[in-house]
């Protein structure tokens, strides 16, 4: 039997931590168990900025990672670990649904595991959110943590 991966989308808000929650009970119910947990940075590229602008948002974008893995995806990894999870953490910049649907591939994740999130913004009213684009394309479950 080969080992069970769930992937964890981490936004940093308390959803995200029940998400966390949530797949670290299921890991340790099901045994050999591995949790991948995701925190994707909103980016999308611009083709028309000059150089300079490019270097500075790269600078911006470098440091942005960091902090994401300083103040979110560590603890929660070192939190995981704790409690005996196999666990590893990312931050990546991009969409967010493609992300995590594209790793949940790569990786044959057997479930992708997300928080739901509170308030929309006009955008989401407009083209859906991360969870329902998740949940209208994903080729595994998903299961929405209120």
């Amino acid at each position: 039997m080969s080992q069970t991966t769930m992937i964890v989308g981490l936004d940093g808000s308390d959803a995200g931590k029940r998400a966390l929650d949530f797949a670290k009970t299921r890991a340790k119910l099901i045994g050999d168990c591995h949790i991948l947990l995701v925190y994707v940075i909103e980016w999308s590229p611009f083709s028309f900025q000059t150089a300079e602008e490019n270097e500075k948002r790269h600078a911006r974008r470098e440091e942005e990672l960091n902090l994401a893995h300083e103040r979110v995806v560590g603890p929660a990894v070192q939190e995981a670990e704790a409690e005996g999870c196999s666990v590893e953490g990312i931050v990546r910049h991009g969409d967010v649904a493609e992300i995590l649907e594209g790793l949940a591939k790569k990786r044959e994740a057997s479930q992708i595991v997300v928080g739901r999130m509170g308030e929309r913004n006009m955008k989401e009213r407009l083209f859906g959110g991360v969870t329902g684009r998740l949940v209208a394309a994903s080729t595994v479950p998903i299961t929405v943590i209120p």
